[in-house]
Order: C-alpha cells, then structure tokens, then sequence
C-alpha cells in the first residue's frame, strides 16, 4: 500500500481549515443575527463585532491553509 504523498496531506488540511473556517463564520453570523432580532437598536454595534470576529476567524484559517501549503515544499 501507497503512502500519501505531502500535496494530499496539506489538500486534505486545507480542507479541513475551510470548513472550520465556514462552520466558525456561519455561527458568529447566526449569533449576530438572533441577537440583532432581539434588540434591533443594537444592531449596528453587533454587525462591526460580527465583521471583527470574522476576520479573526478568517486570518487564523489562512494562516493555517498558509502552513499547509508550505508543508508541501518540504
């Protein structure tokens, strides 16, 4: 049996990374939007935390798809 060369472990680790990015993203944004229905006053506040989160979410997932990528070079 074939060991799996490093490019299909960093595809298979970026994967991953996405889709905890998206599963991270979606929650804040299901957050921010049940929280925004029950105070709409509050909503501007909530969507510049929303977008904050967000972004942290995504640089962390980045990164990581970054290492992956890097780890194929090796």
């Amino acid at each position: 049996m074939e060991t799996l060369s490093a490019a299909v472990y960093a595809a298979i680790g970026a994967g991953l990374v996405t889709i905890g990015a998206g599963i991270g993203i979606s929650k804040v944004a299901a957050a921010a939007l049940e929280s925004s229905a029950r105070q709409p006053e509050m909503q501007p506040k909530l969507q510049t935390m929303m977008i904050i989160a967000a972004a942290l979410i995504e640089g962390v997932a980045l990164f990581c798809a970054v290492i992956c990528i890097i780890a194929v070079g090796k």
